[in-house]
Order: structure tokens, then sequence, then C-alpha cells
């Protein structure tokens, strides 16, 4: 390679290398600004994914702009580092949507679940707190529970050898435990309802745990129900499980 060449490819390179890191940047910002954006009630959700897609498609060029800048920089110093925080920053924006979609994929697209898929716990105060485009607290129906039957079929009651008063006591300390918001907690019908929030966006999803004495045992059931949104990212079933198993812990300490 001649002197021309060379004094030629370094311009070129550092052009690129900018170009993707701070293009990179700019994208990152966007991503996690979409989701503030919507807390701060500036868009609707669906105007923050469009956000994550347009950042997700240029994360992409800004990966491939610092890729290309790199191959050409002869090694100076200043131009790697910068093209790798292209490449690092650049690539995390890529990856968290794809993750996102490869979780979206792997779950059936519902957003009501249920330990009791024929006589689900029925929220009461949190339907005072939704909102009129949120959906509503009425259980999802038939088709729904047949979704969750297939996708989810170790959600079941908890029946347990403990007093009702004793296991509403401890599903009210699972709730803090867990960093839920408690709403409500009624000691006379025996129920909970709590809501959870995402990081990110701040998608509320909400929670109801029914207790009921039977004889010598107890039967808790557990609900969670998103407020937006086709899909949960399977994240209702997750909470729900969670909830049982840190439920059924602190019962037998």
């Amino acid at each position: 390679m001649n002197t021309q060449t060379a004094s030629t490819e370094k311009p070129l390179a550092r052009r690129l290398v900018v170009a993707g890191s701070v293009l990179a940047l700019v994208c990152a910002f966007a991503a996690v600004f979409s989701g503030i954006g919507y807390q701060l009630e500036l868009w609707q959700f669906r105007t923050g994914f469009q956000i994550i897609r347009w950042s997700f498609i240029a994360a992409i060029a800004a990966v491939l702009l610092s890729v290309f800048g790199l191959a050409i920089s002869r090694k100076t110093q200043s131009l790697v580092v910068m093209s790798v925080i292209g490449i690092i920053v650049g690539g995390i924006t890529v990856y968290i949507p794809l993750s996102w979609k490869k979780t979206l994929d792997a779950h059936p697209y519902i957003h009501d679940i249920t330990t009791d898929l024929e006589n689900p716990p029925q929220f009461l105060v949190v339907e005072s707190i939704r909102g009129p485009d949120d959906h509503p607290v009425l259980y999802d129906g038939p088709e729904v529970a047949a979704q969750q039957r297939e996708a989810y079929p170790d959600l079941q009651p908890l029946i347990v050898e403990a007093s009702a008063a004793t296991v509403f006591e401890v599903a009210t300390r699972v709730v803090d435990n867990m960093g839920l918001e408690l709403v409500d907690a009624s000691q006379t019908d025996l129920r909970v309802e709590a809501t959870d929030s995402t990081l990110l966006y701040g998608f509320k999803d909400d929670i109801v745990v029914r207790i009921v004495a039977l004889d010598g045992t107890t039967k808790i059931d557990v609900r969670s129900k998103s407020r937006v949104g086709r899909s949960d990212l399977g994240q209702n079933a997750k909470r729900i499980r969670e909830f049982l198993a840190l439920l059924k812990a602190e019962l037998a300490a």
C-alpha cells in the first residue's frame, strides 16, 4: 500500500468510526428514552416500540460503520477505542430487541394468567385504579384458558396445612418481599391485591391472591393480569410461580 492510499484511509477510517460510535450512542439513548417517554406520558407505548424498532435498525448500521472503520484504521489506538465503543454499544442495542422477540415467540399471546381457570380470583380494588385504555379486569375467557393449559400446565392452586389467617399474613409479607406495590389486603375477604411494574417502560401487571379455608387446610389461588399489550412475554406466569414458591418456603420456615 503506498503512502497516498494510507493517508487517505486514515481520515476515512476516522469518519467511519466517529459516525459509528456516535450513531450507536444515539440509538442506545433513543431506546432507553422510548420507555422513559412512555412513563412521562409523552407518547403511547406503541410509539415507544417504533422508536426501539428504528433504533434497532440504525444500531445495525452503527455496528457496520464501526467495523469498517476498525478494518482500515491501521490499529490507531484512538480509532480502535472508538470503534470498539460503537461495536459494543450498537451490539447491545441490537441484541436486546432480538432477545425480546425470541421471548415473545416462545410464549402465547395472552396476558391473563391464573391458577384457577374455572373460577379465577376477581380483582376488586384494582378495577378502580385501571385507566380507560387498560384491559378490563374481567377474565379473558375459555380461549385464553385453553392456551394457558398448553403453555403453563404447572400452574395449579396451592394447598397447605396452615390456617387461612397465617397464610394471609405470610402472603402480604411475600408481596412486600417481591417488591410489589400493595393495593389492598382484606383480612375479612382473605384477599390480597398488588401491582408490579417493569423497569424500562413501567408497564403494570396486577396480581390478586385468593385464600380459602378448607377442612384442615388452606387453598391459595393467584391471578396476574397485564394492563396493556397482547403478550406478557411469560411474565405473569413467572410472577405467579415466584409468589407461590416464596409463599411455600415462608410457610415451611
